[in-house]
């Protein structure tokens, strides 16, 4: 029977294992992907925890699969299903899978994966690099302008970092003094976080993306003029709202994965995968981003 890593109950650690479950089916408009490889996230122990992104409902059924983005080869499509057949390689956003040998994918999140794309760095795209586009294109600041990105870096972070740098924008990431190199490395001025952060911040600010929450946040705010420039995907939309922002509004679409392709394969975005595990180590992998000490991207391979 196929594998995958899951949840059995909200909780920390403890509830993980890795068990047999049945092949998924595709029901219409879905396609089934033999995995090869799954983006780690934070968002990914955050819900084994119960939470929810904003709007979600609902009960979630155990076991739950831990995973938001895979890449893989079609195994077999559902009906109603056009424009993907058996053996393409894809990538996107799980409907059911994630860390796991198989997954069912919608034909709206999916997207073919280019032959200068790894799946490796393909399925680092979904949520990391399209939630960095998503934020970037929603600030529309002009080029020249100072963009100020906390957590710069993690897999969105450092992401958001180079998408900025390609559009022309002077960008200040906030990191651990331990990640001054690797942030300095994607041409950005690195701050190092911790108390007094701000006052170390070179010249004004005109955006901030925050990946952070928290102090981090309320204390980016006091560096803009204009707080409608102040997005977040580390805090709720009632917290960043306050303080005069909003979340990063997400655009889920086939459109926005192919446009994170085309800035990898241009050589304009390394997802920047620091470490890789097995299925069988799906745990390791998720402690490394549950840490908070991860450089770049974690991701875990599946074997073919």
């Amino acid at each position: 029977m196929p594998k995958a890593y899951v949840f059995t109950r909200y909780g920390g650690p403890e509830t993980e294992a890795l068990i047999d479950v049945d092949r998924p089916r595709p029901g219409p408009g879905q396609v089934l992907v033999a995995v090869r490889a799954a983006g780690v996230n934070p968002v990914d122990f955050k819900q084994r925890t119960g939470y929810r992104r904003p709007g979600e409902s609902g009960e979630r059924e155990f076991p739950a699969y831990f995973g938001n983005e895979v890449s893989g080869v079609v195994e077999e499509v559902g009906d109603g299903v056009e424009g993907f057949a058996a053996g393409d390689a894809v990538f996107g956003r799980p409907v059911v899978g994630g860390y796991s040998e198989y997954a069912l994918l919608s034909v709206d999140l999916i997207a073919r994966k280019p032959d200068g794309l790894s799946f490796t760095d393909a399925a680092t795209l979904p949520v990391a690099a399209v939630t960095a586009l998503d934020g970037i294109r929603q600030l529309g600041l002009p080029a020249g302008a100072t963009l100020l990105v906390t957590g710069a870096g993690g897999g969105v972070g450092v992401a958001a970092v180079q998408i900025a740098r390609a559009e022309g924008l002077r960008v200040v990431g906030l990191a651990s003094a331990g990640k001054k190199e690797f942030v300095e490395s994607f041409d950005a001025v690195h701050v190092p976080s911790g108390p007094g952060w701000t006052g170390k911040v070179p010249g004004t600010v005109d955006g901030v993306y925050d990946l952070v929450g928290g102090e981090v946040l309320t204390e980016a705010a006091s560096l803009l003029g204009d707080r409608t420039k102040l997005i977040t995907a580390g805090a709720p939309p009632e917290v960043v709202e306050r303080l005069g922002g909003s979340r990063v509004a997400r655009i889920r679409s086939s459109e926005r994965l192919v446009a994170a392709a085309d800035l990898v394969v241009k050589g304009e975005l390394d997802p920047h995968v620091t470490r890789t595990f097995p299925l069988e180590r799906a745990g390791e992998a998720l402690r490394a981003v549950e840490d908070g000490h991860a450089r770049g991207k974690i991701v875990i391979e599946v074997t073919a």
